[in-house]
């Protein structure tokens, strides 16, 4: 038998947790579910022009110099980023980060886990 639990983070909580997870070295800050910066979930603020960084390529298309756009949908949980010059863009850390947007908004609103009882 299983039950199951809705499971619901709190943002603070979080946002400190991930702050001394970092600072430890347990945690890459691309993969955090917060922002440090602007004290919020990254999904809600990454589309800030802080989370472009030329030389990791966050948010950030190579060929055409470009900070990409970003789309959010918390509804259908998409998070899309595209340069807006070449419609590509695409890179590993950007990847990363519509990762880390997504596993944020399921953090944020609770997420459905089964738990053995």
């Amino acid at each position: 038998m299983s039950t199951v639990t809705r499971l619901r983070t709190d943002l603070a909580t979080t946002l400190a947790m991930e702050d001394i997870a970092e600072d430890m070295g347990f945690l890459a800050p691309d993969d955090r579910l917060t922002c440090h910066v602007h004290g919020r979930w990254i999904h809600q603020c990454v589309s800030s022009p802080v989370h472009v960084n030329q030389v990791t390529r966050h948010r950030w298309c190579r060929t055409c110099r470009t900070a990409l756009t970003v789309a959010v949908d918390e509804l259908t949980r998409t998070v899309t980023m595209s340069c807006p010059r070449c419609g590509d863009g695409g890179s590993a850390a950007t990847d990363r980060l519509a990762a880390a947007c997504r596993a944020s908004m399921d953090t944020a609103v609770g997420r459905v886990v089964a738990a053995a009882a």
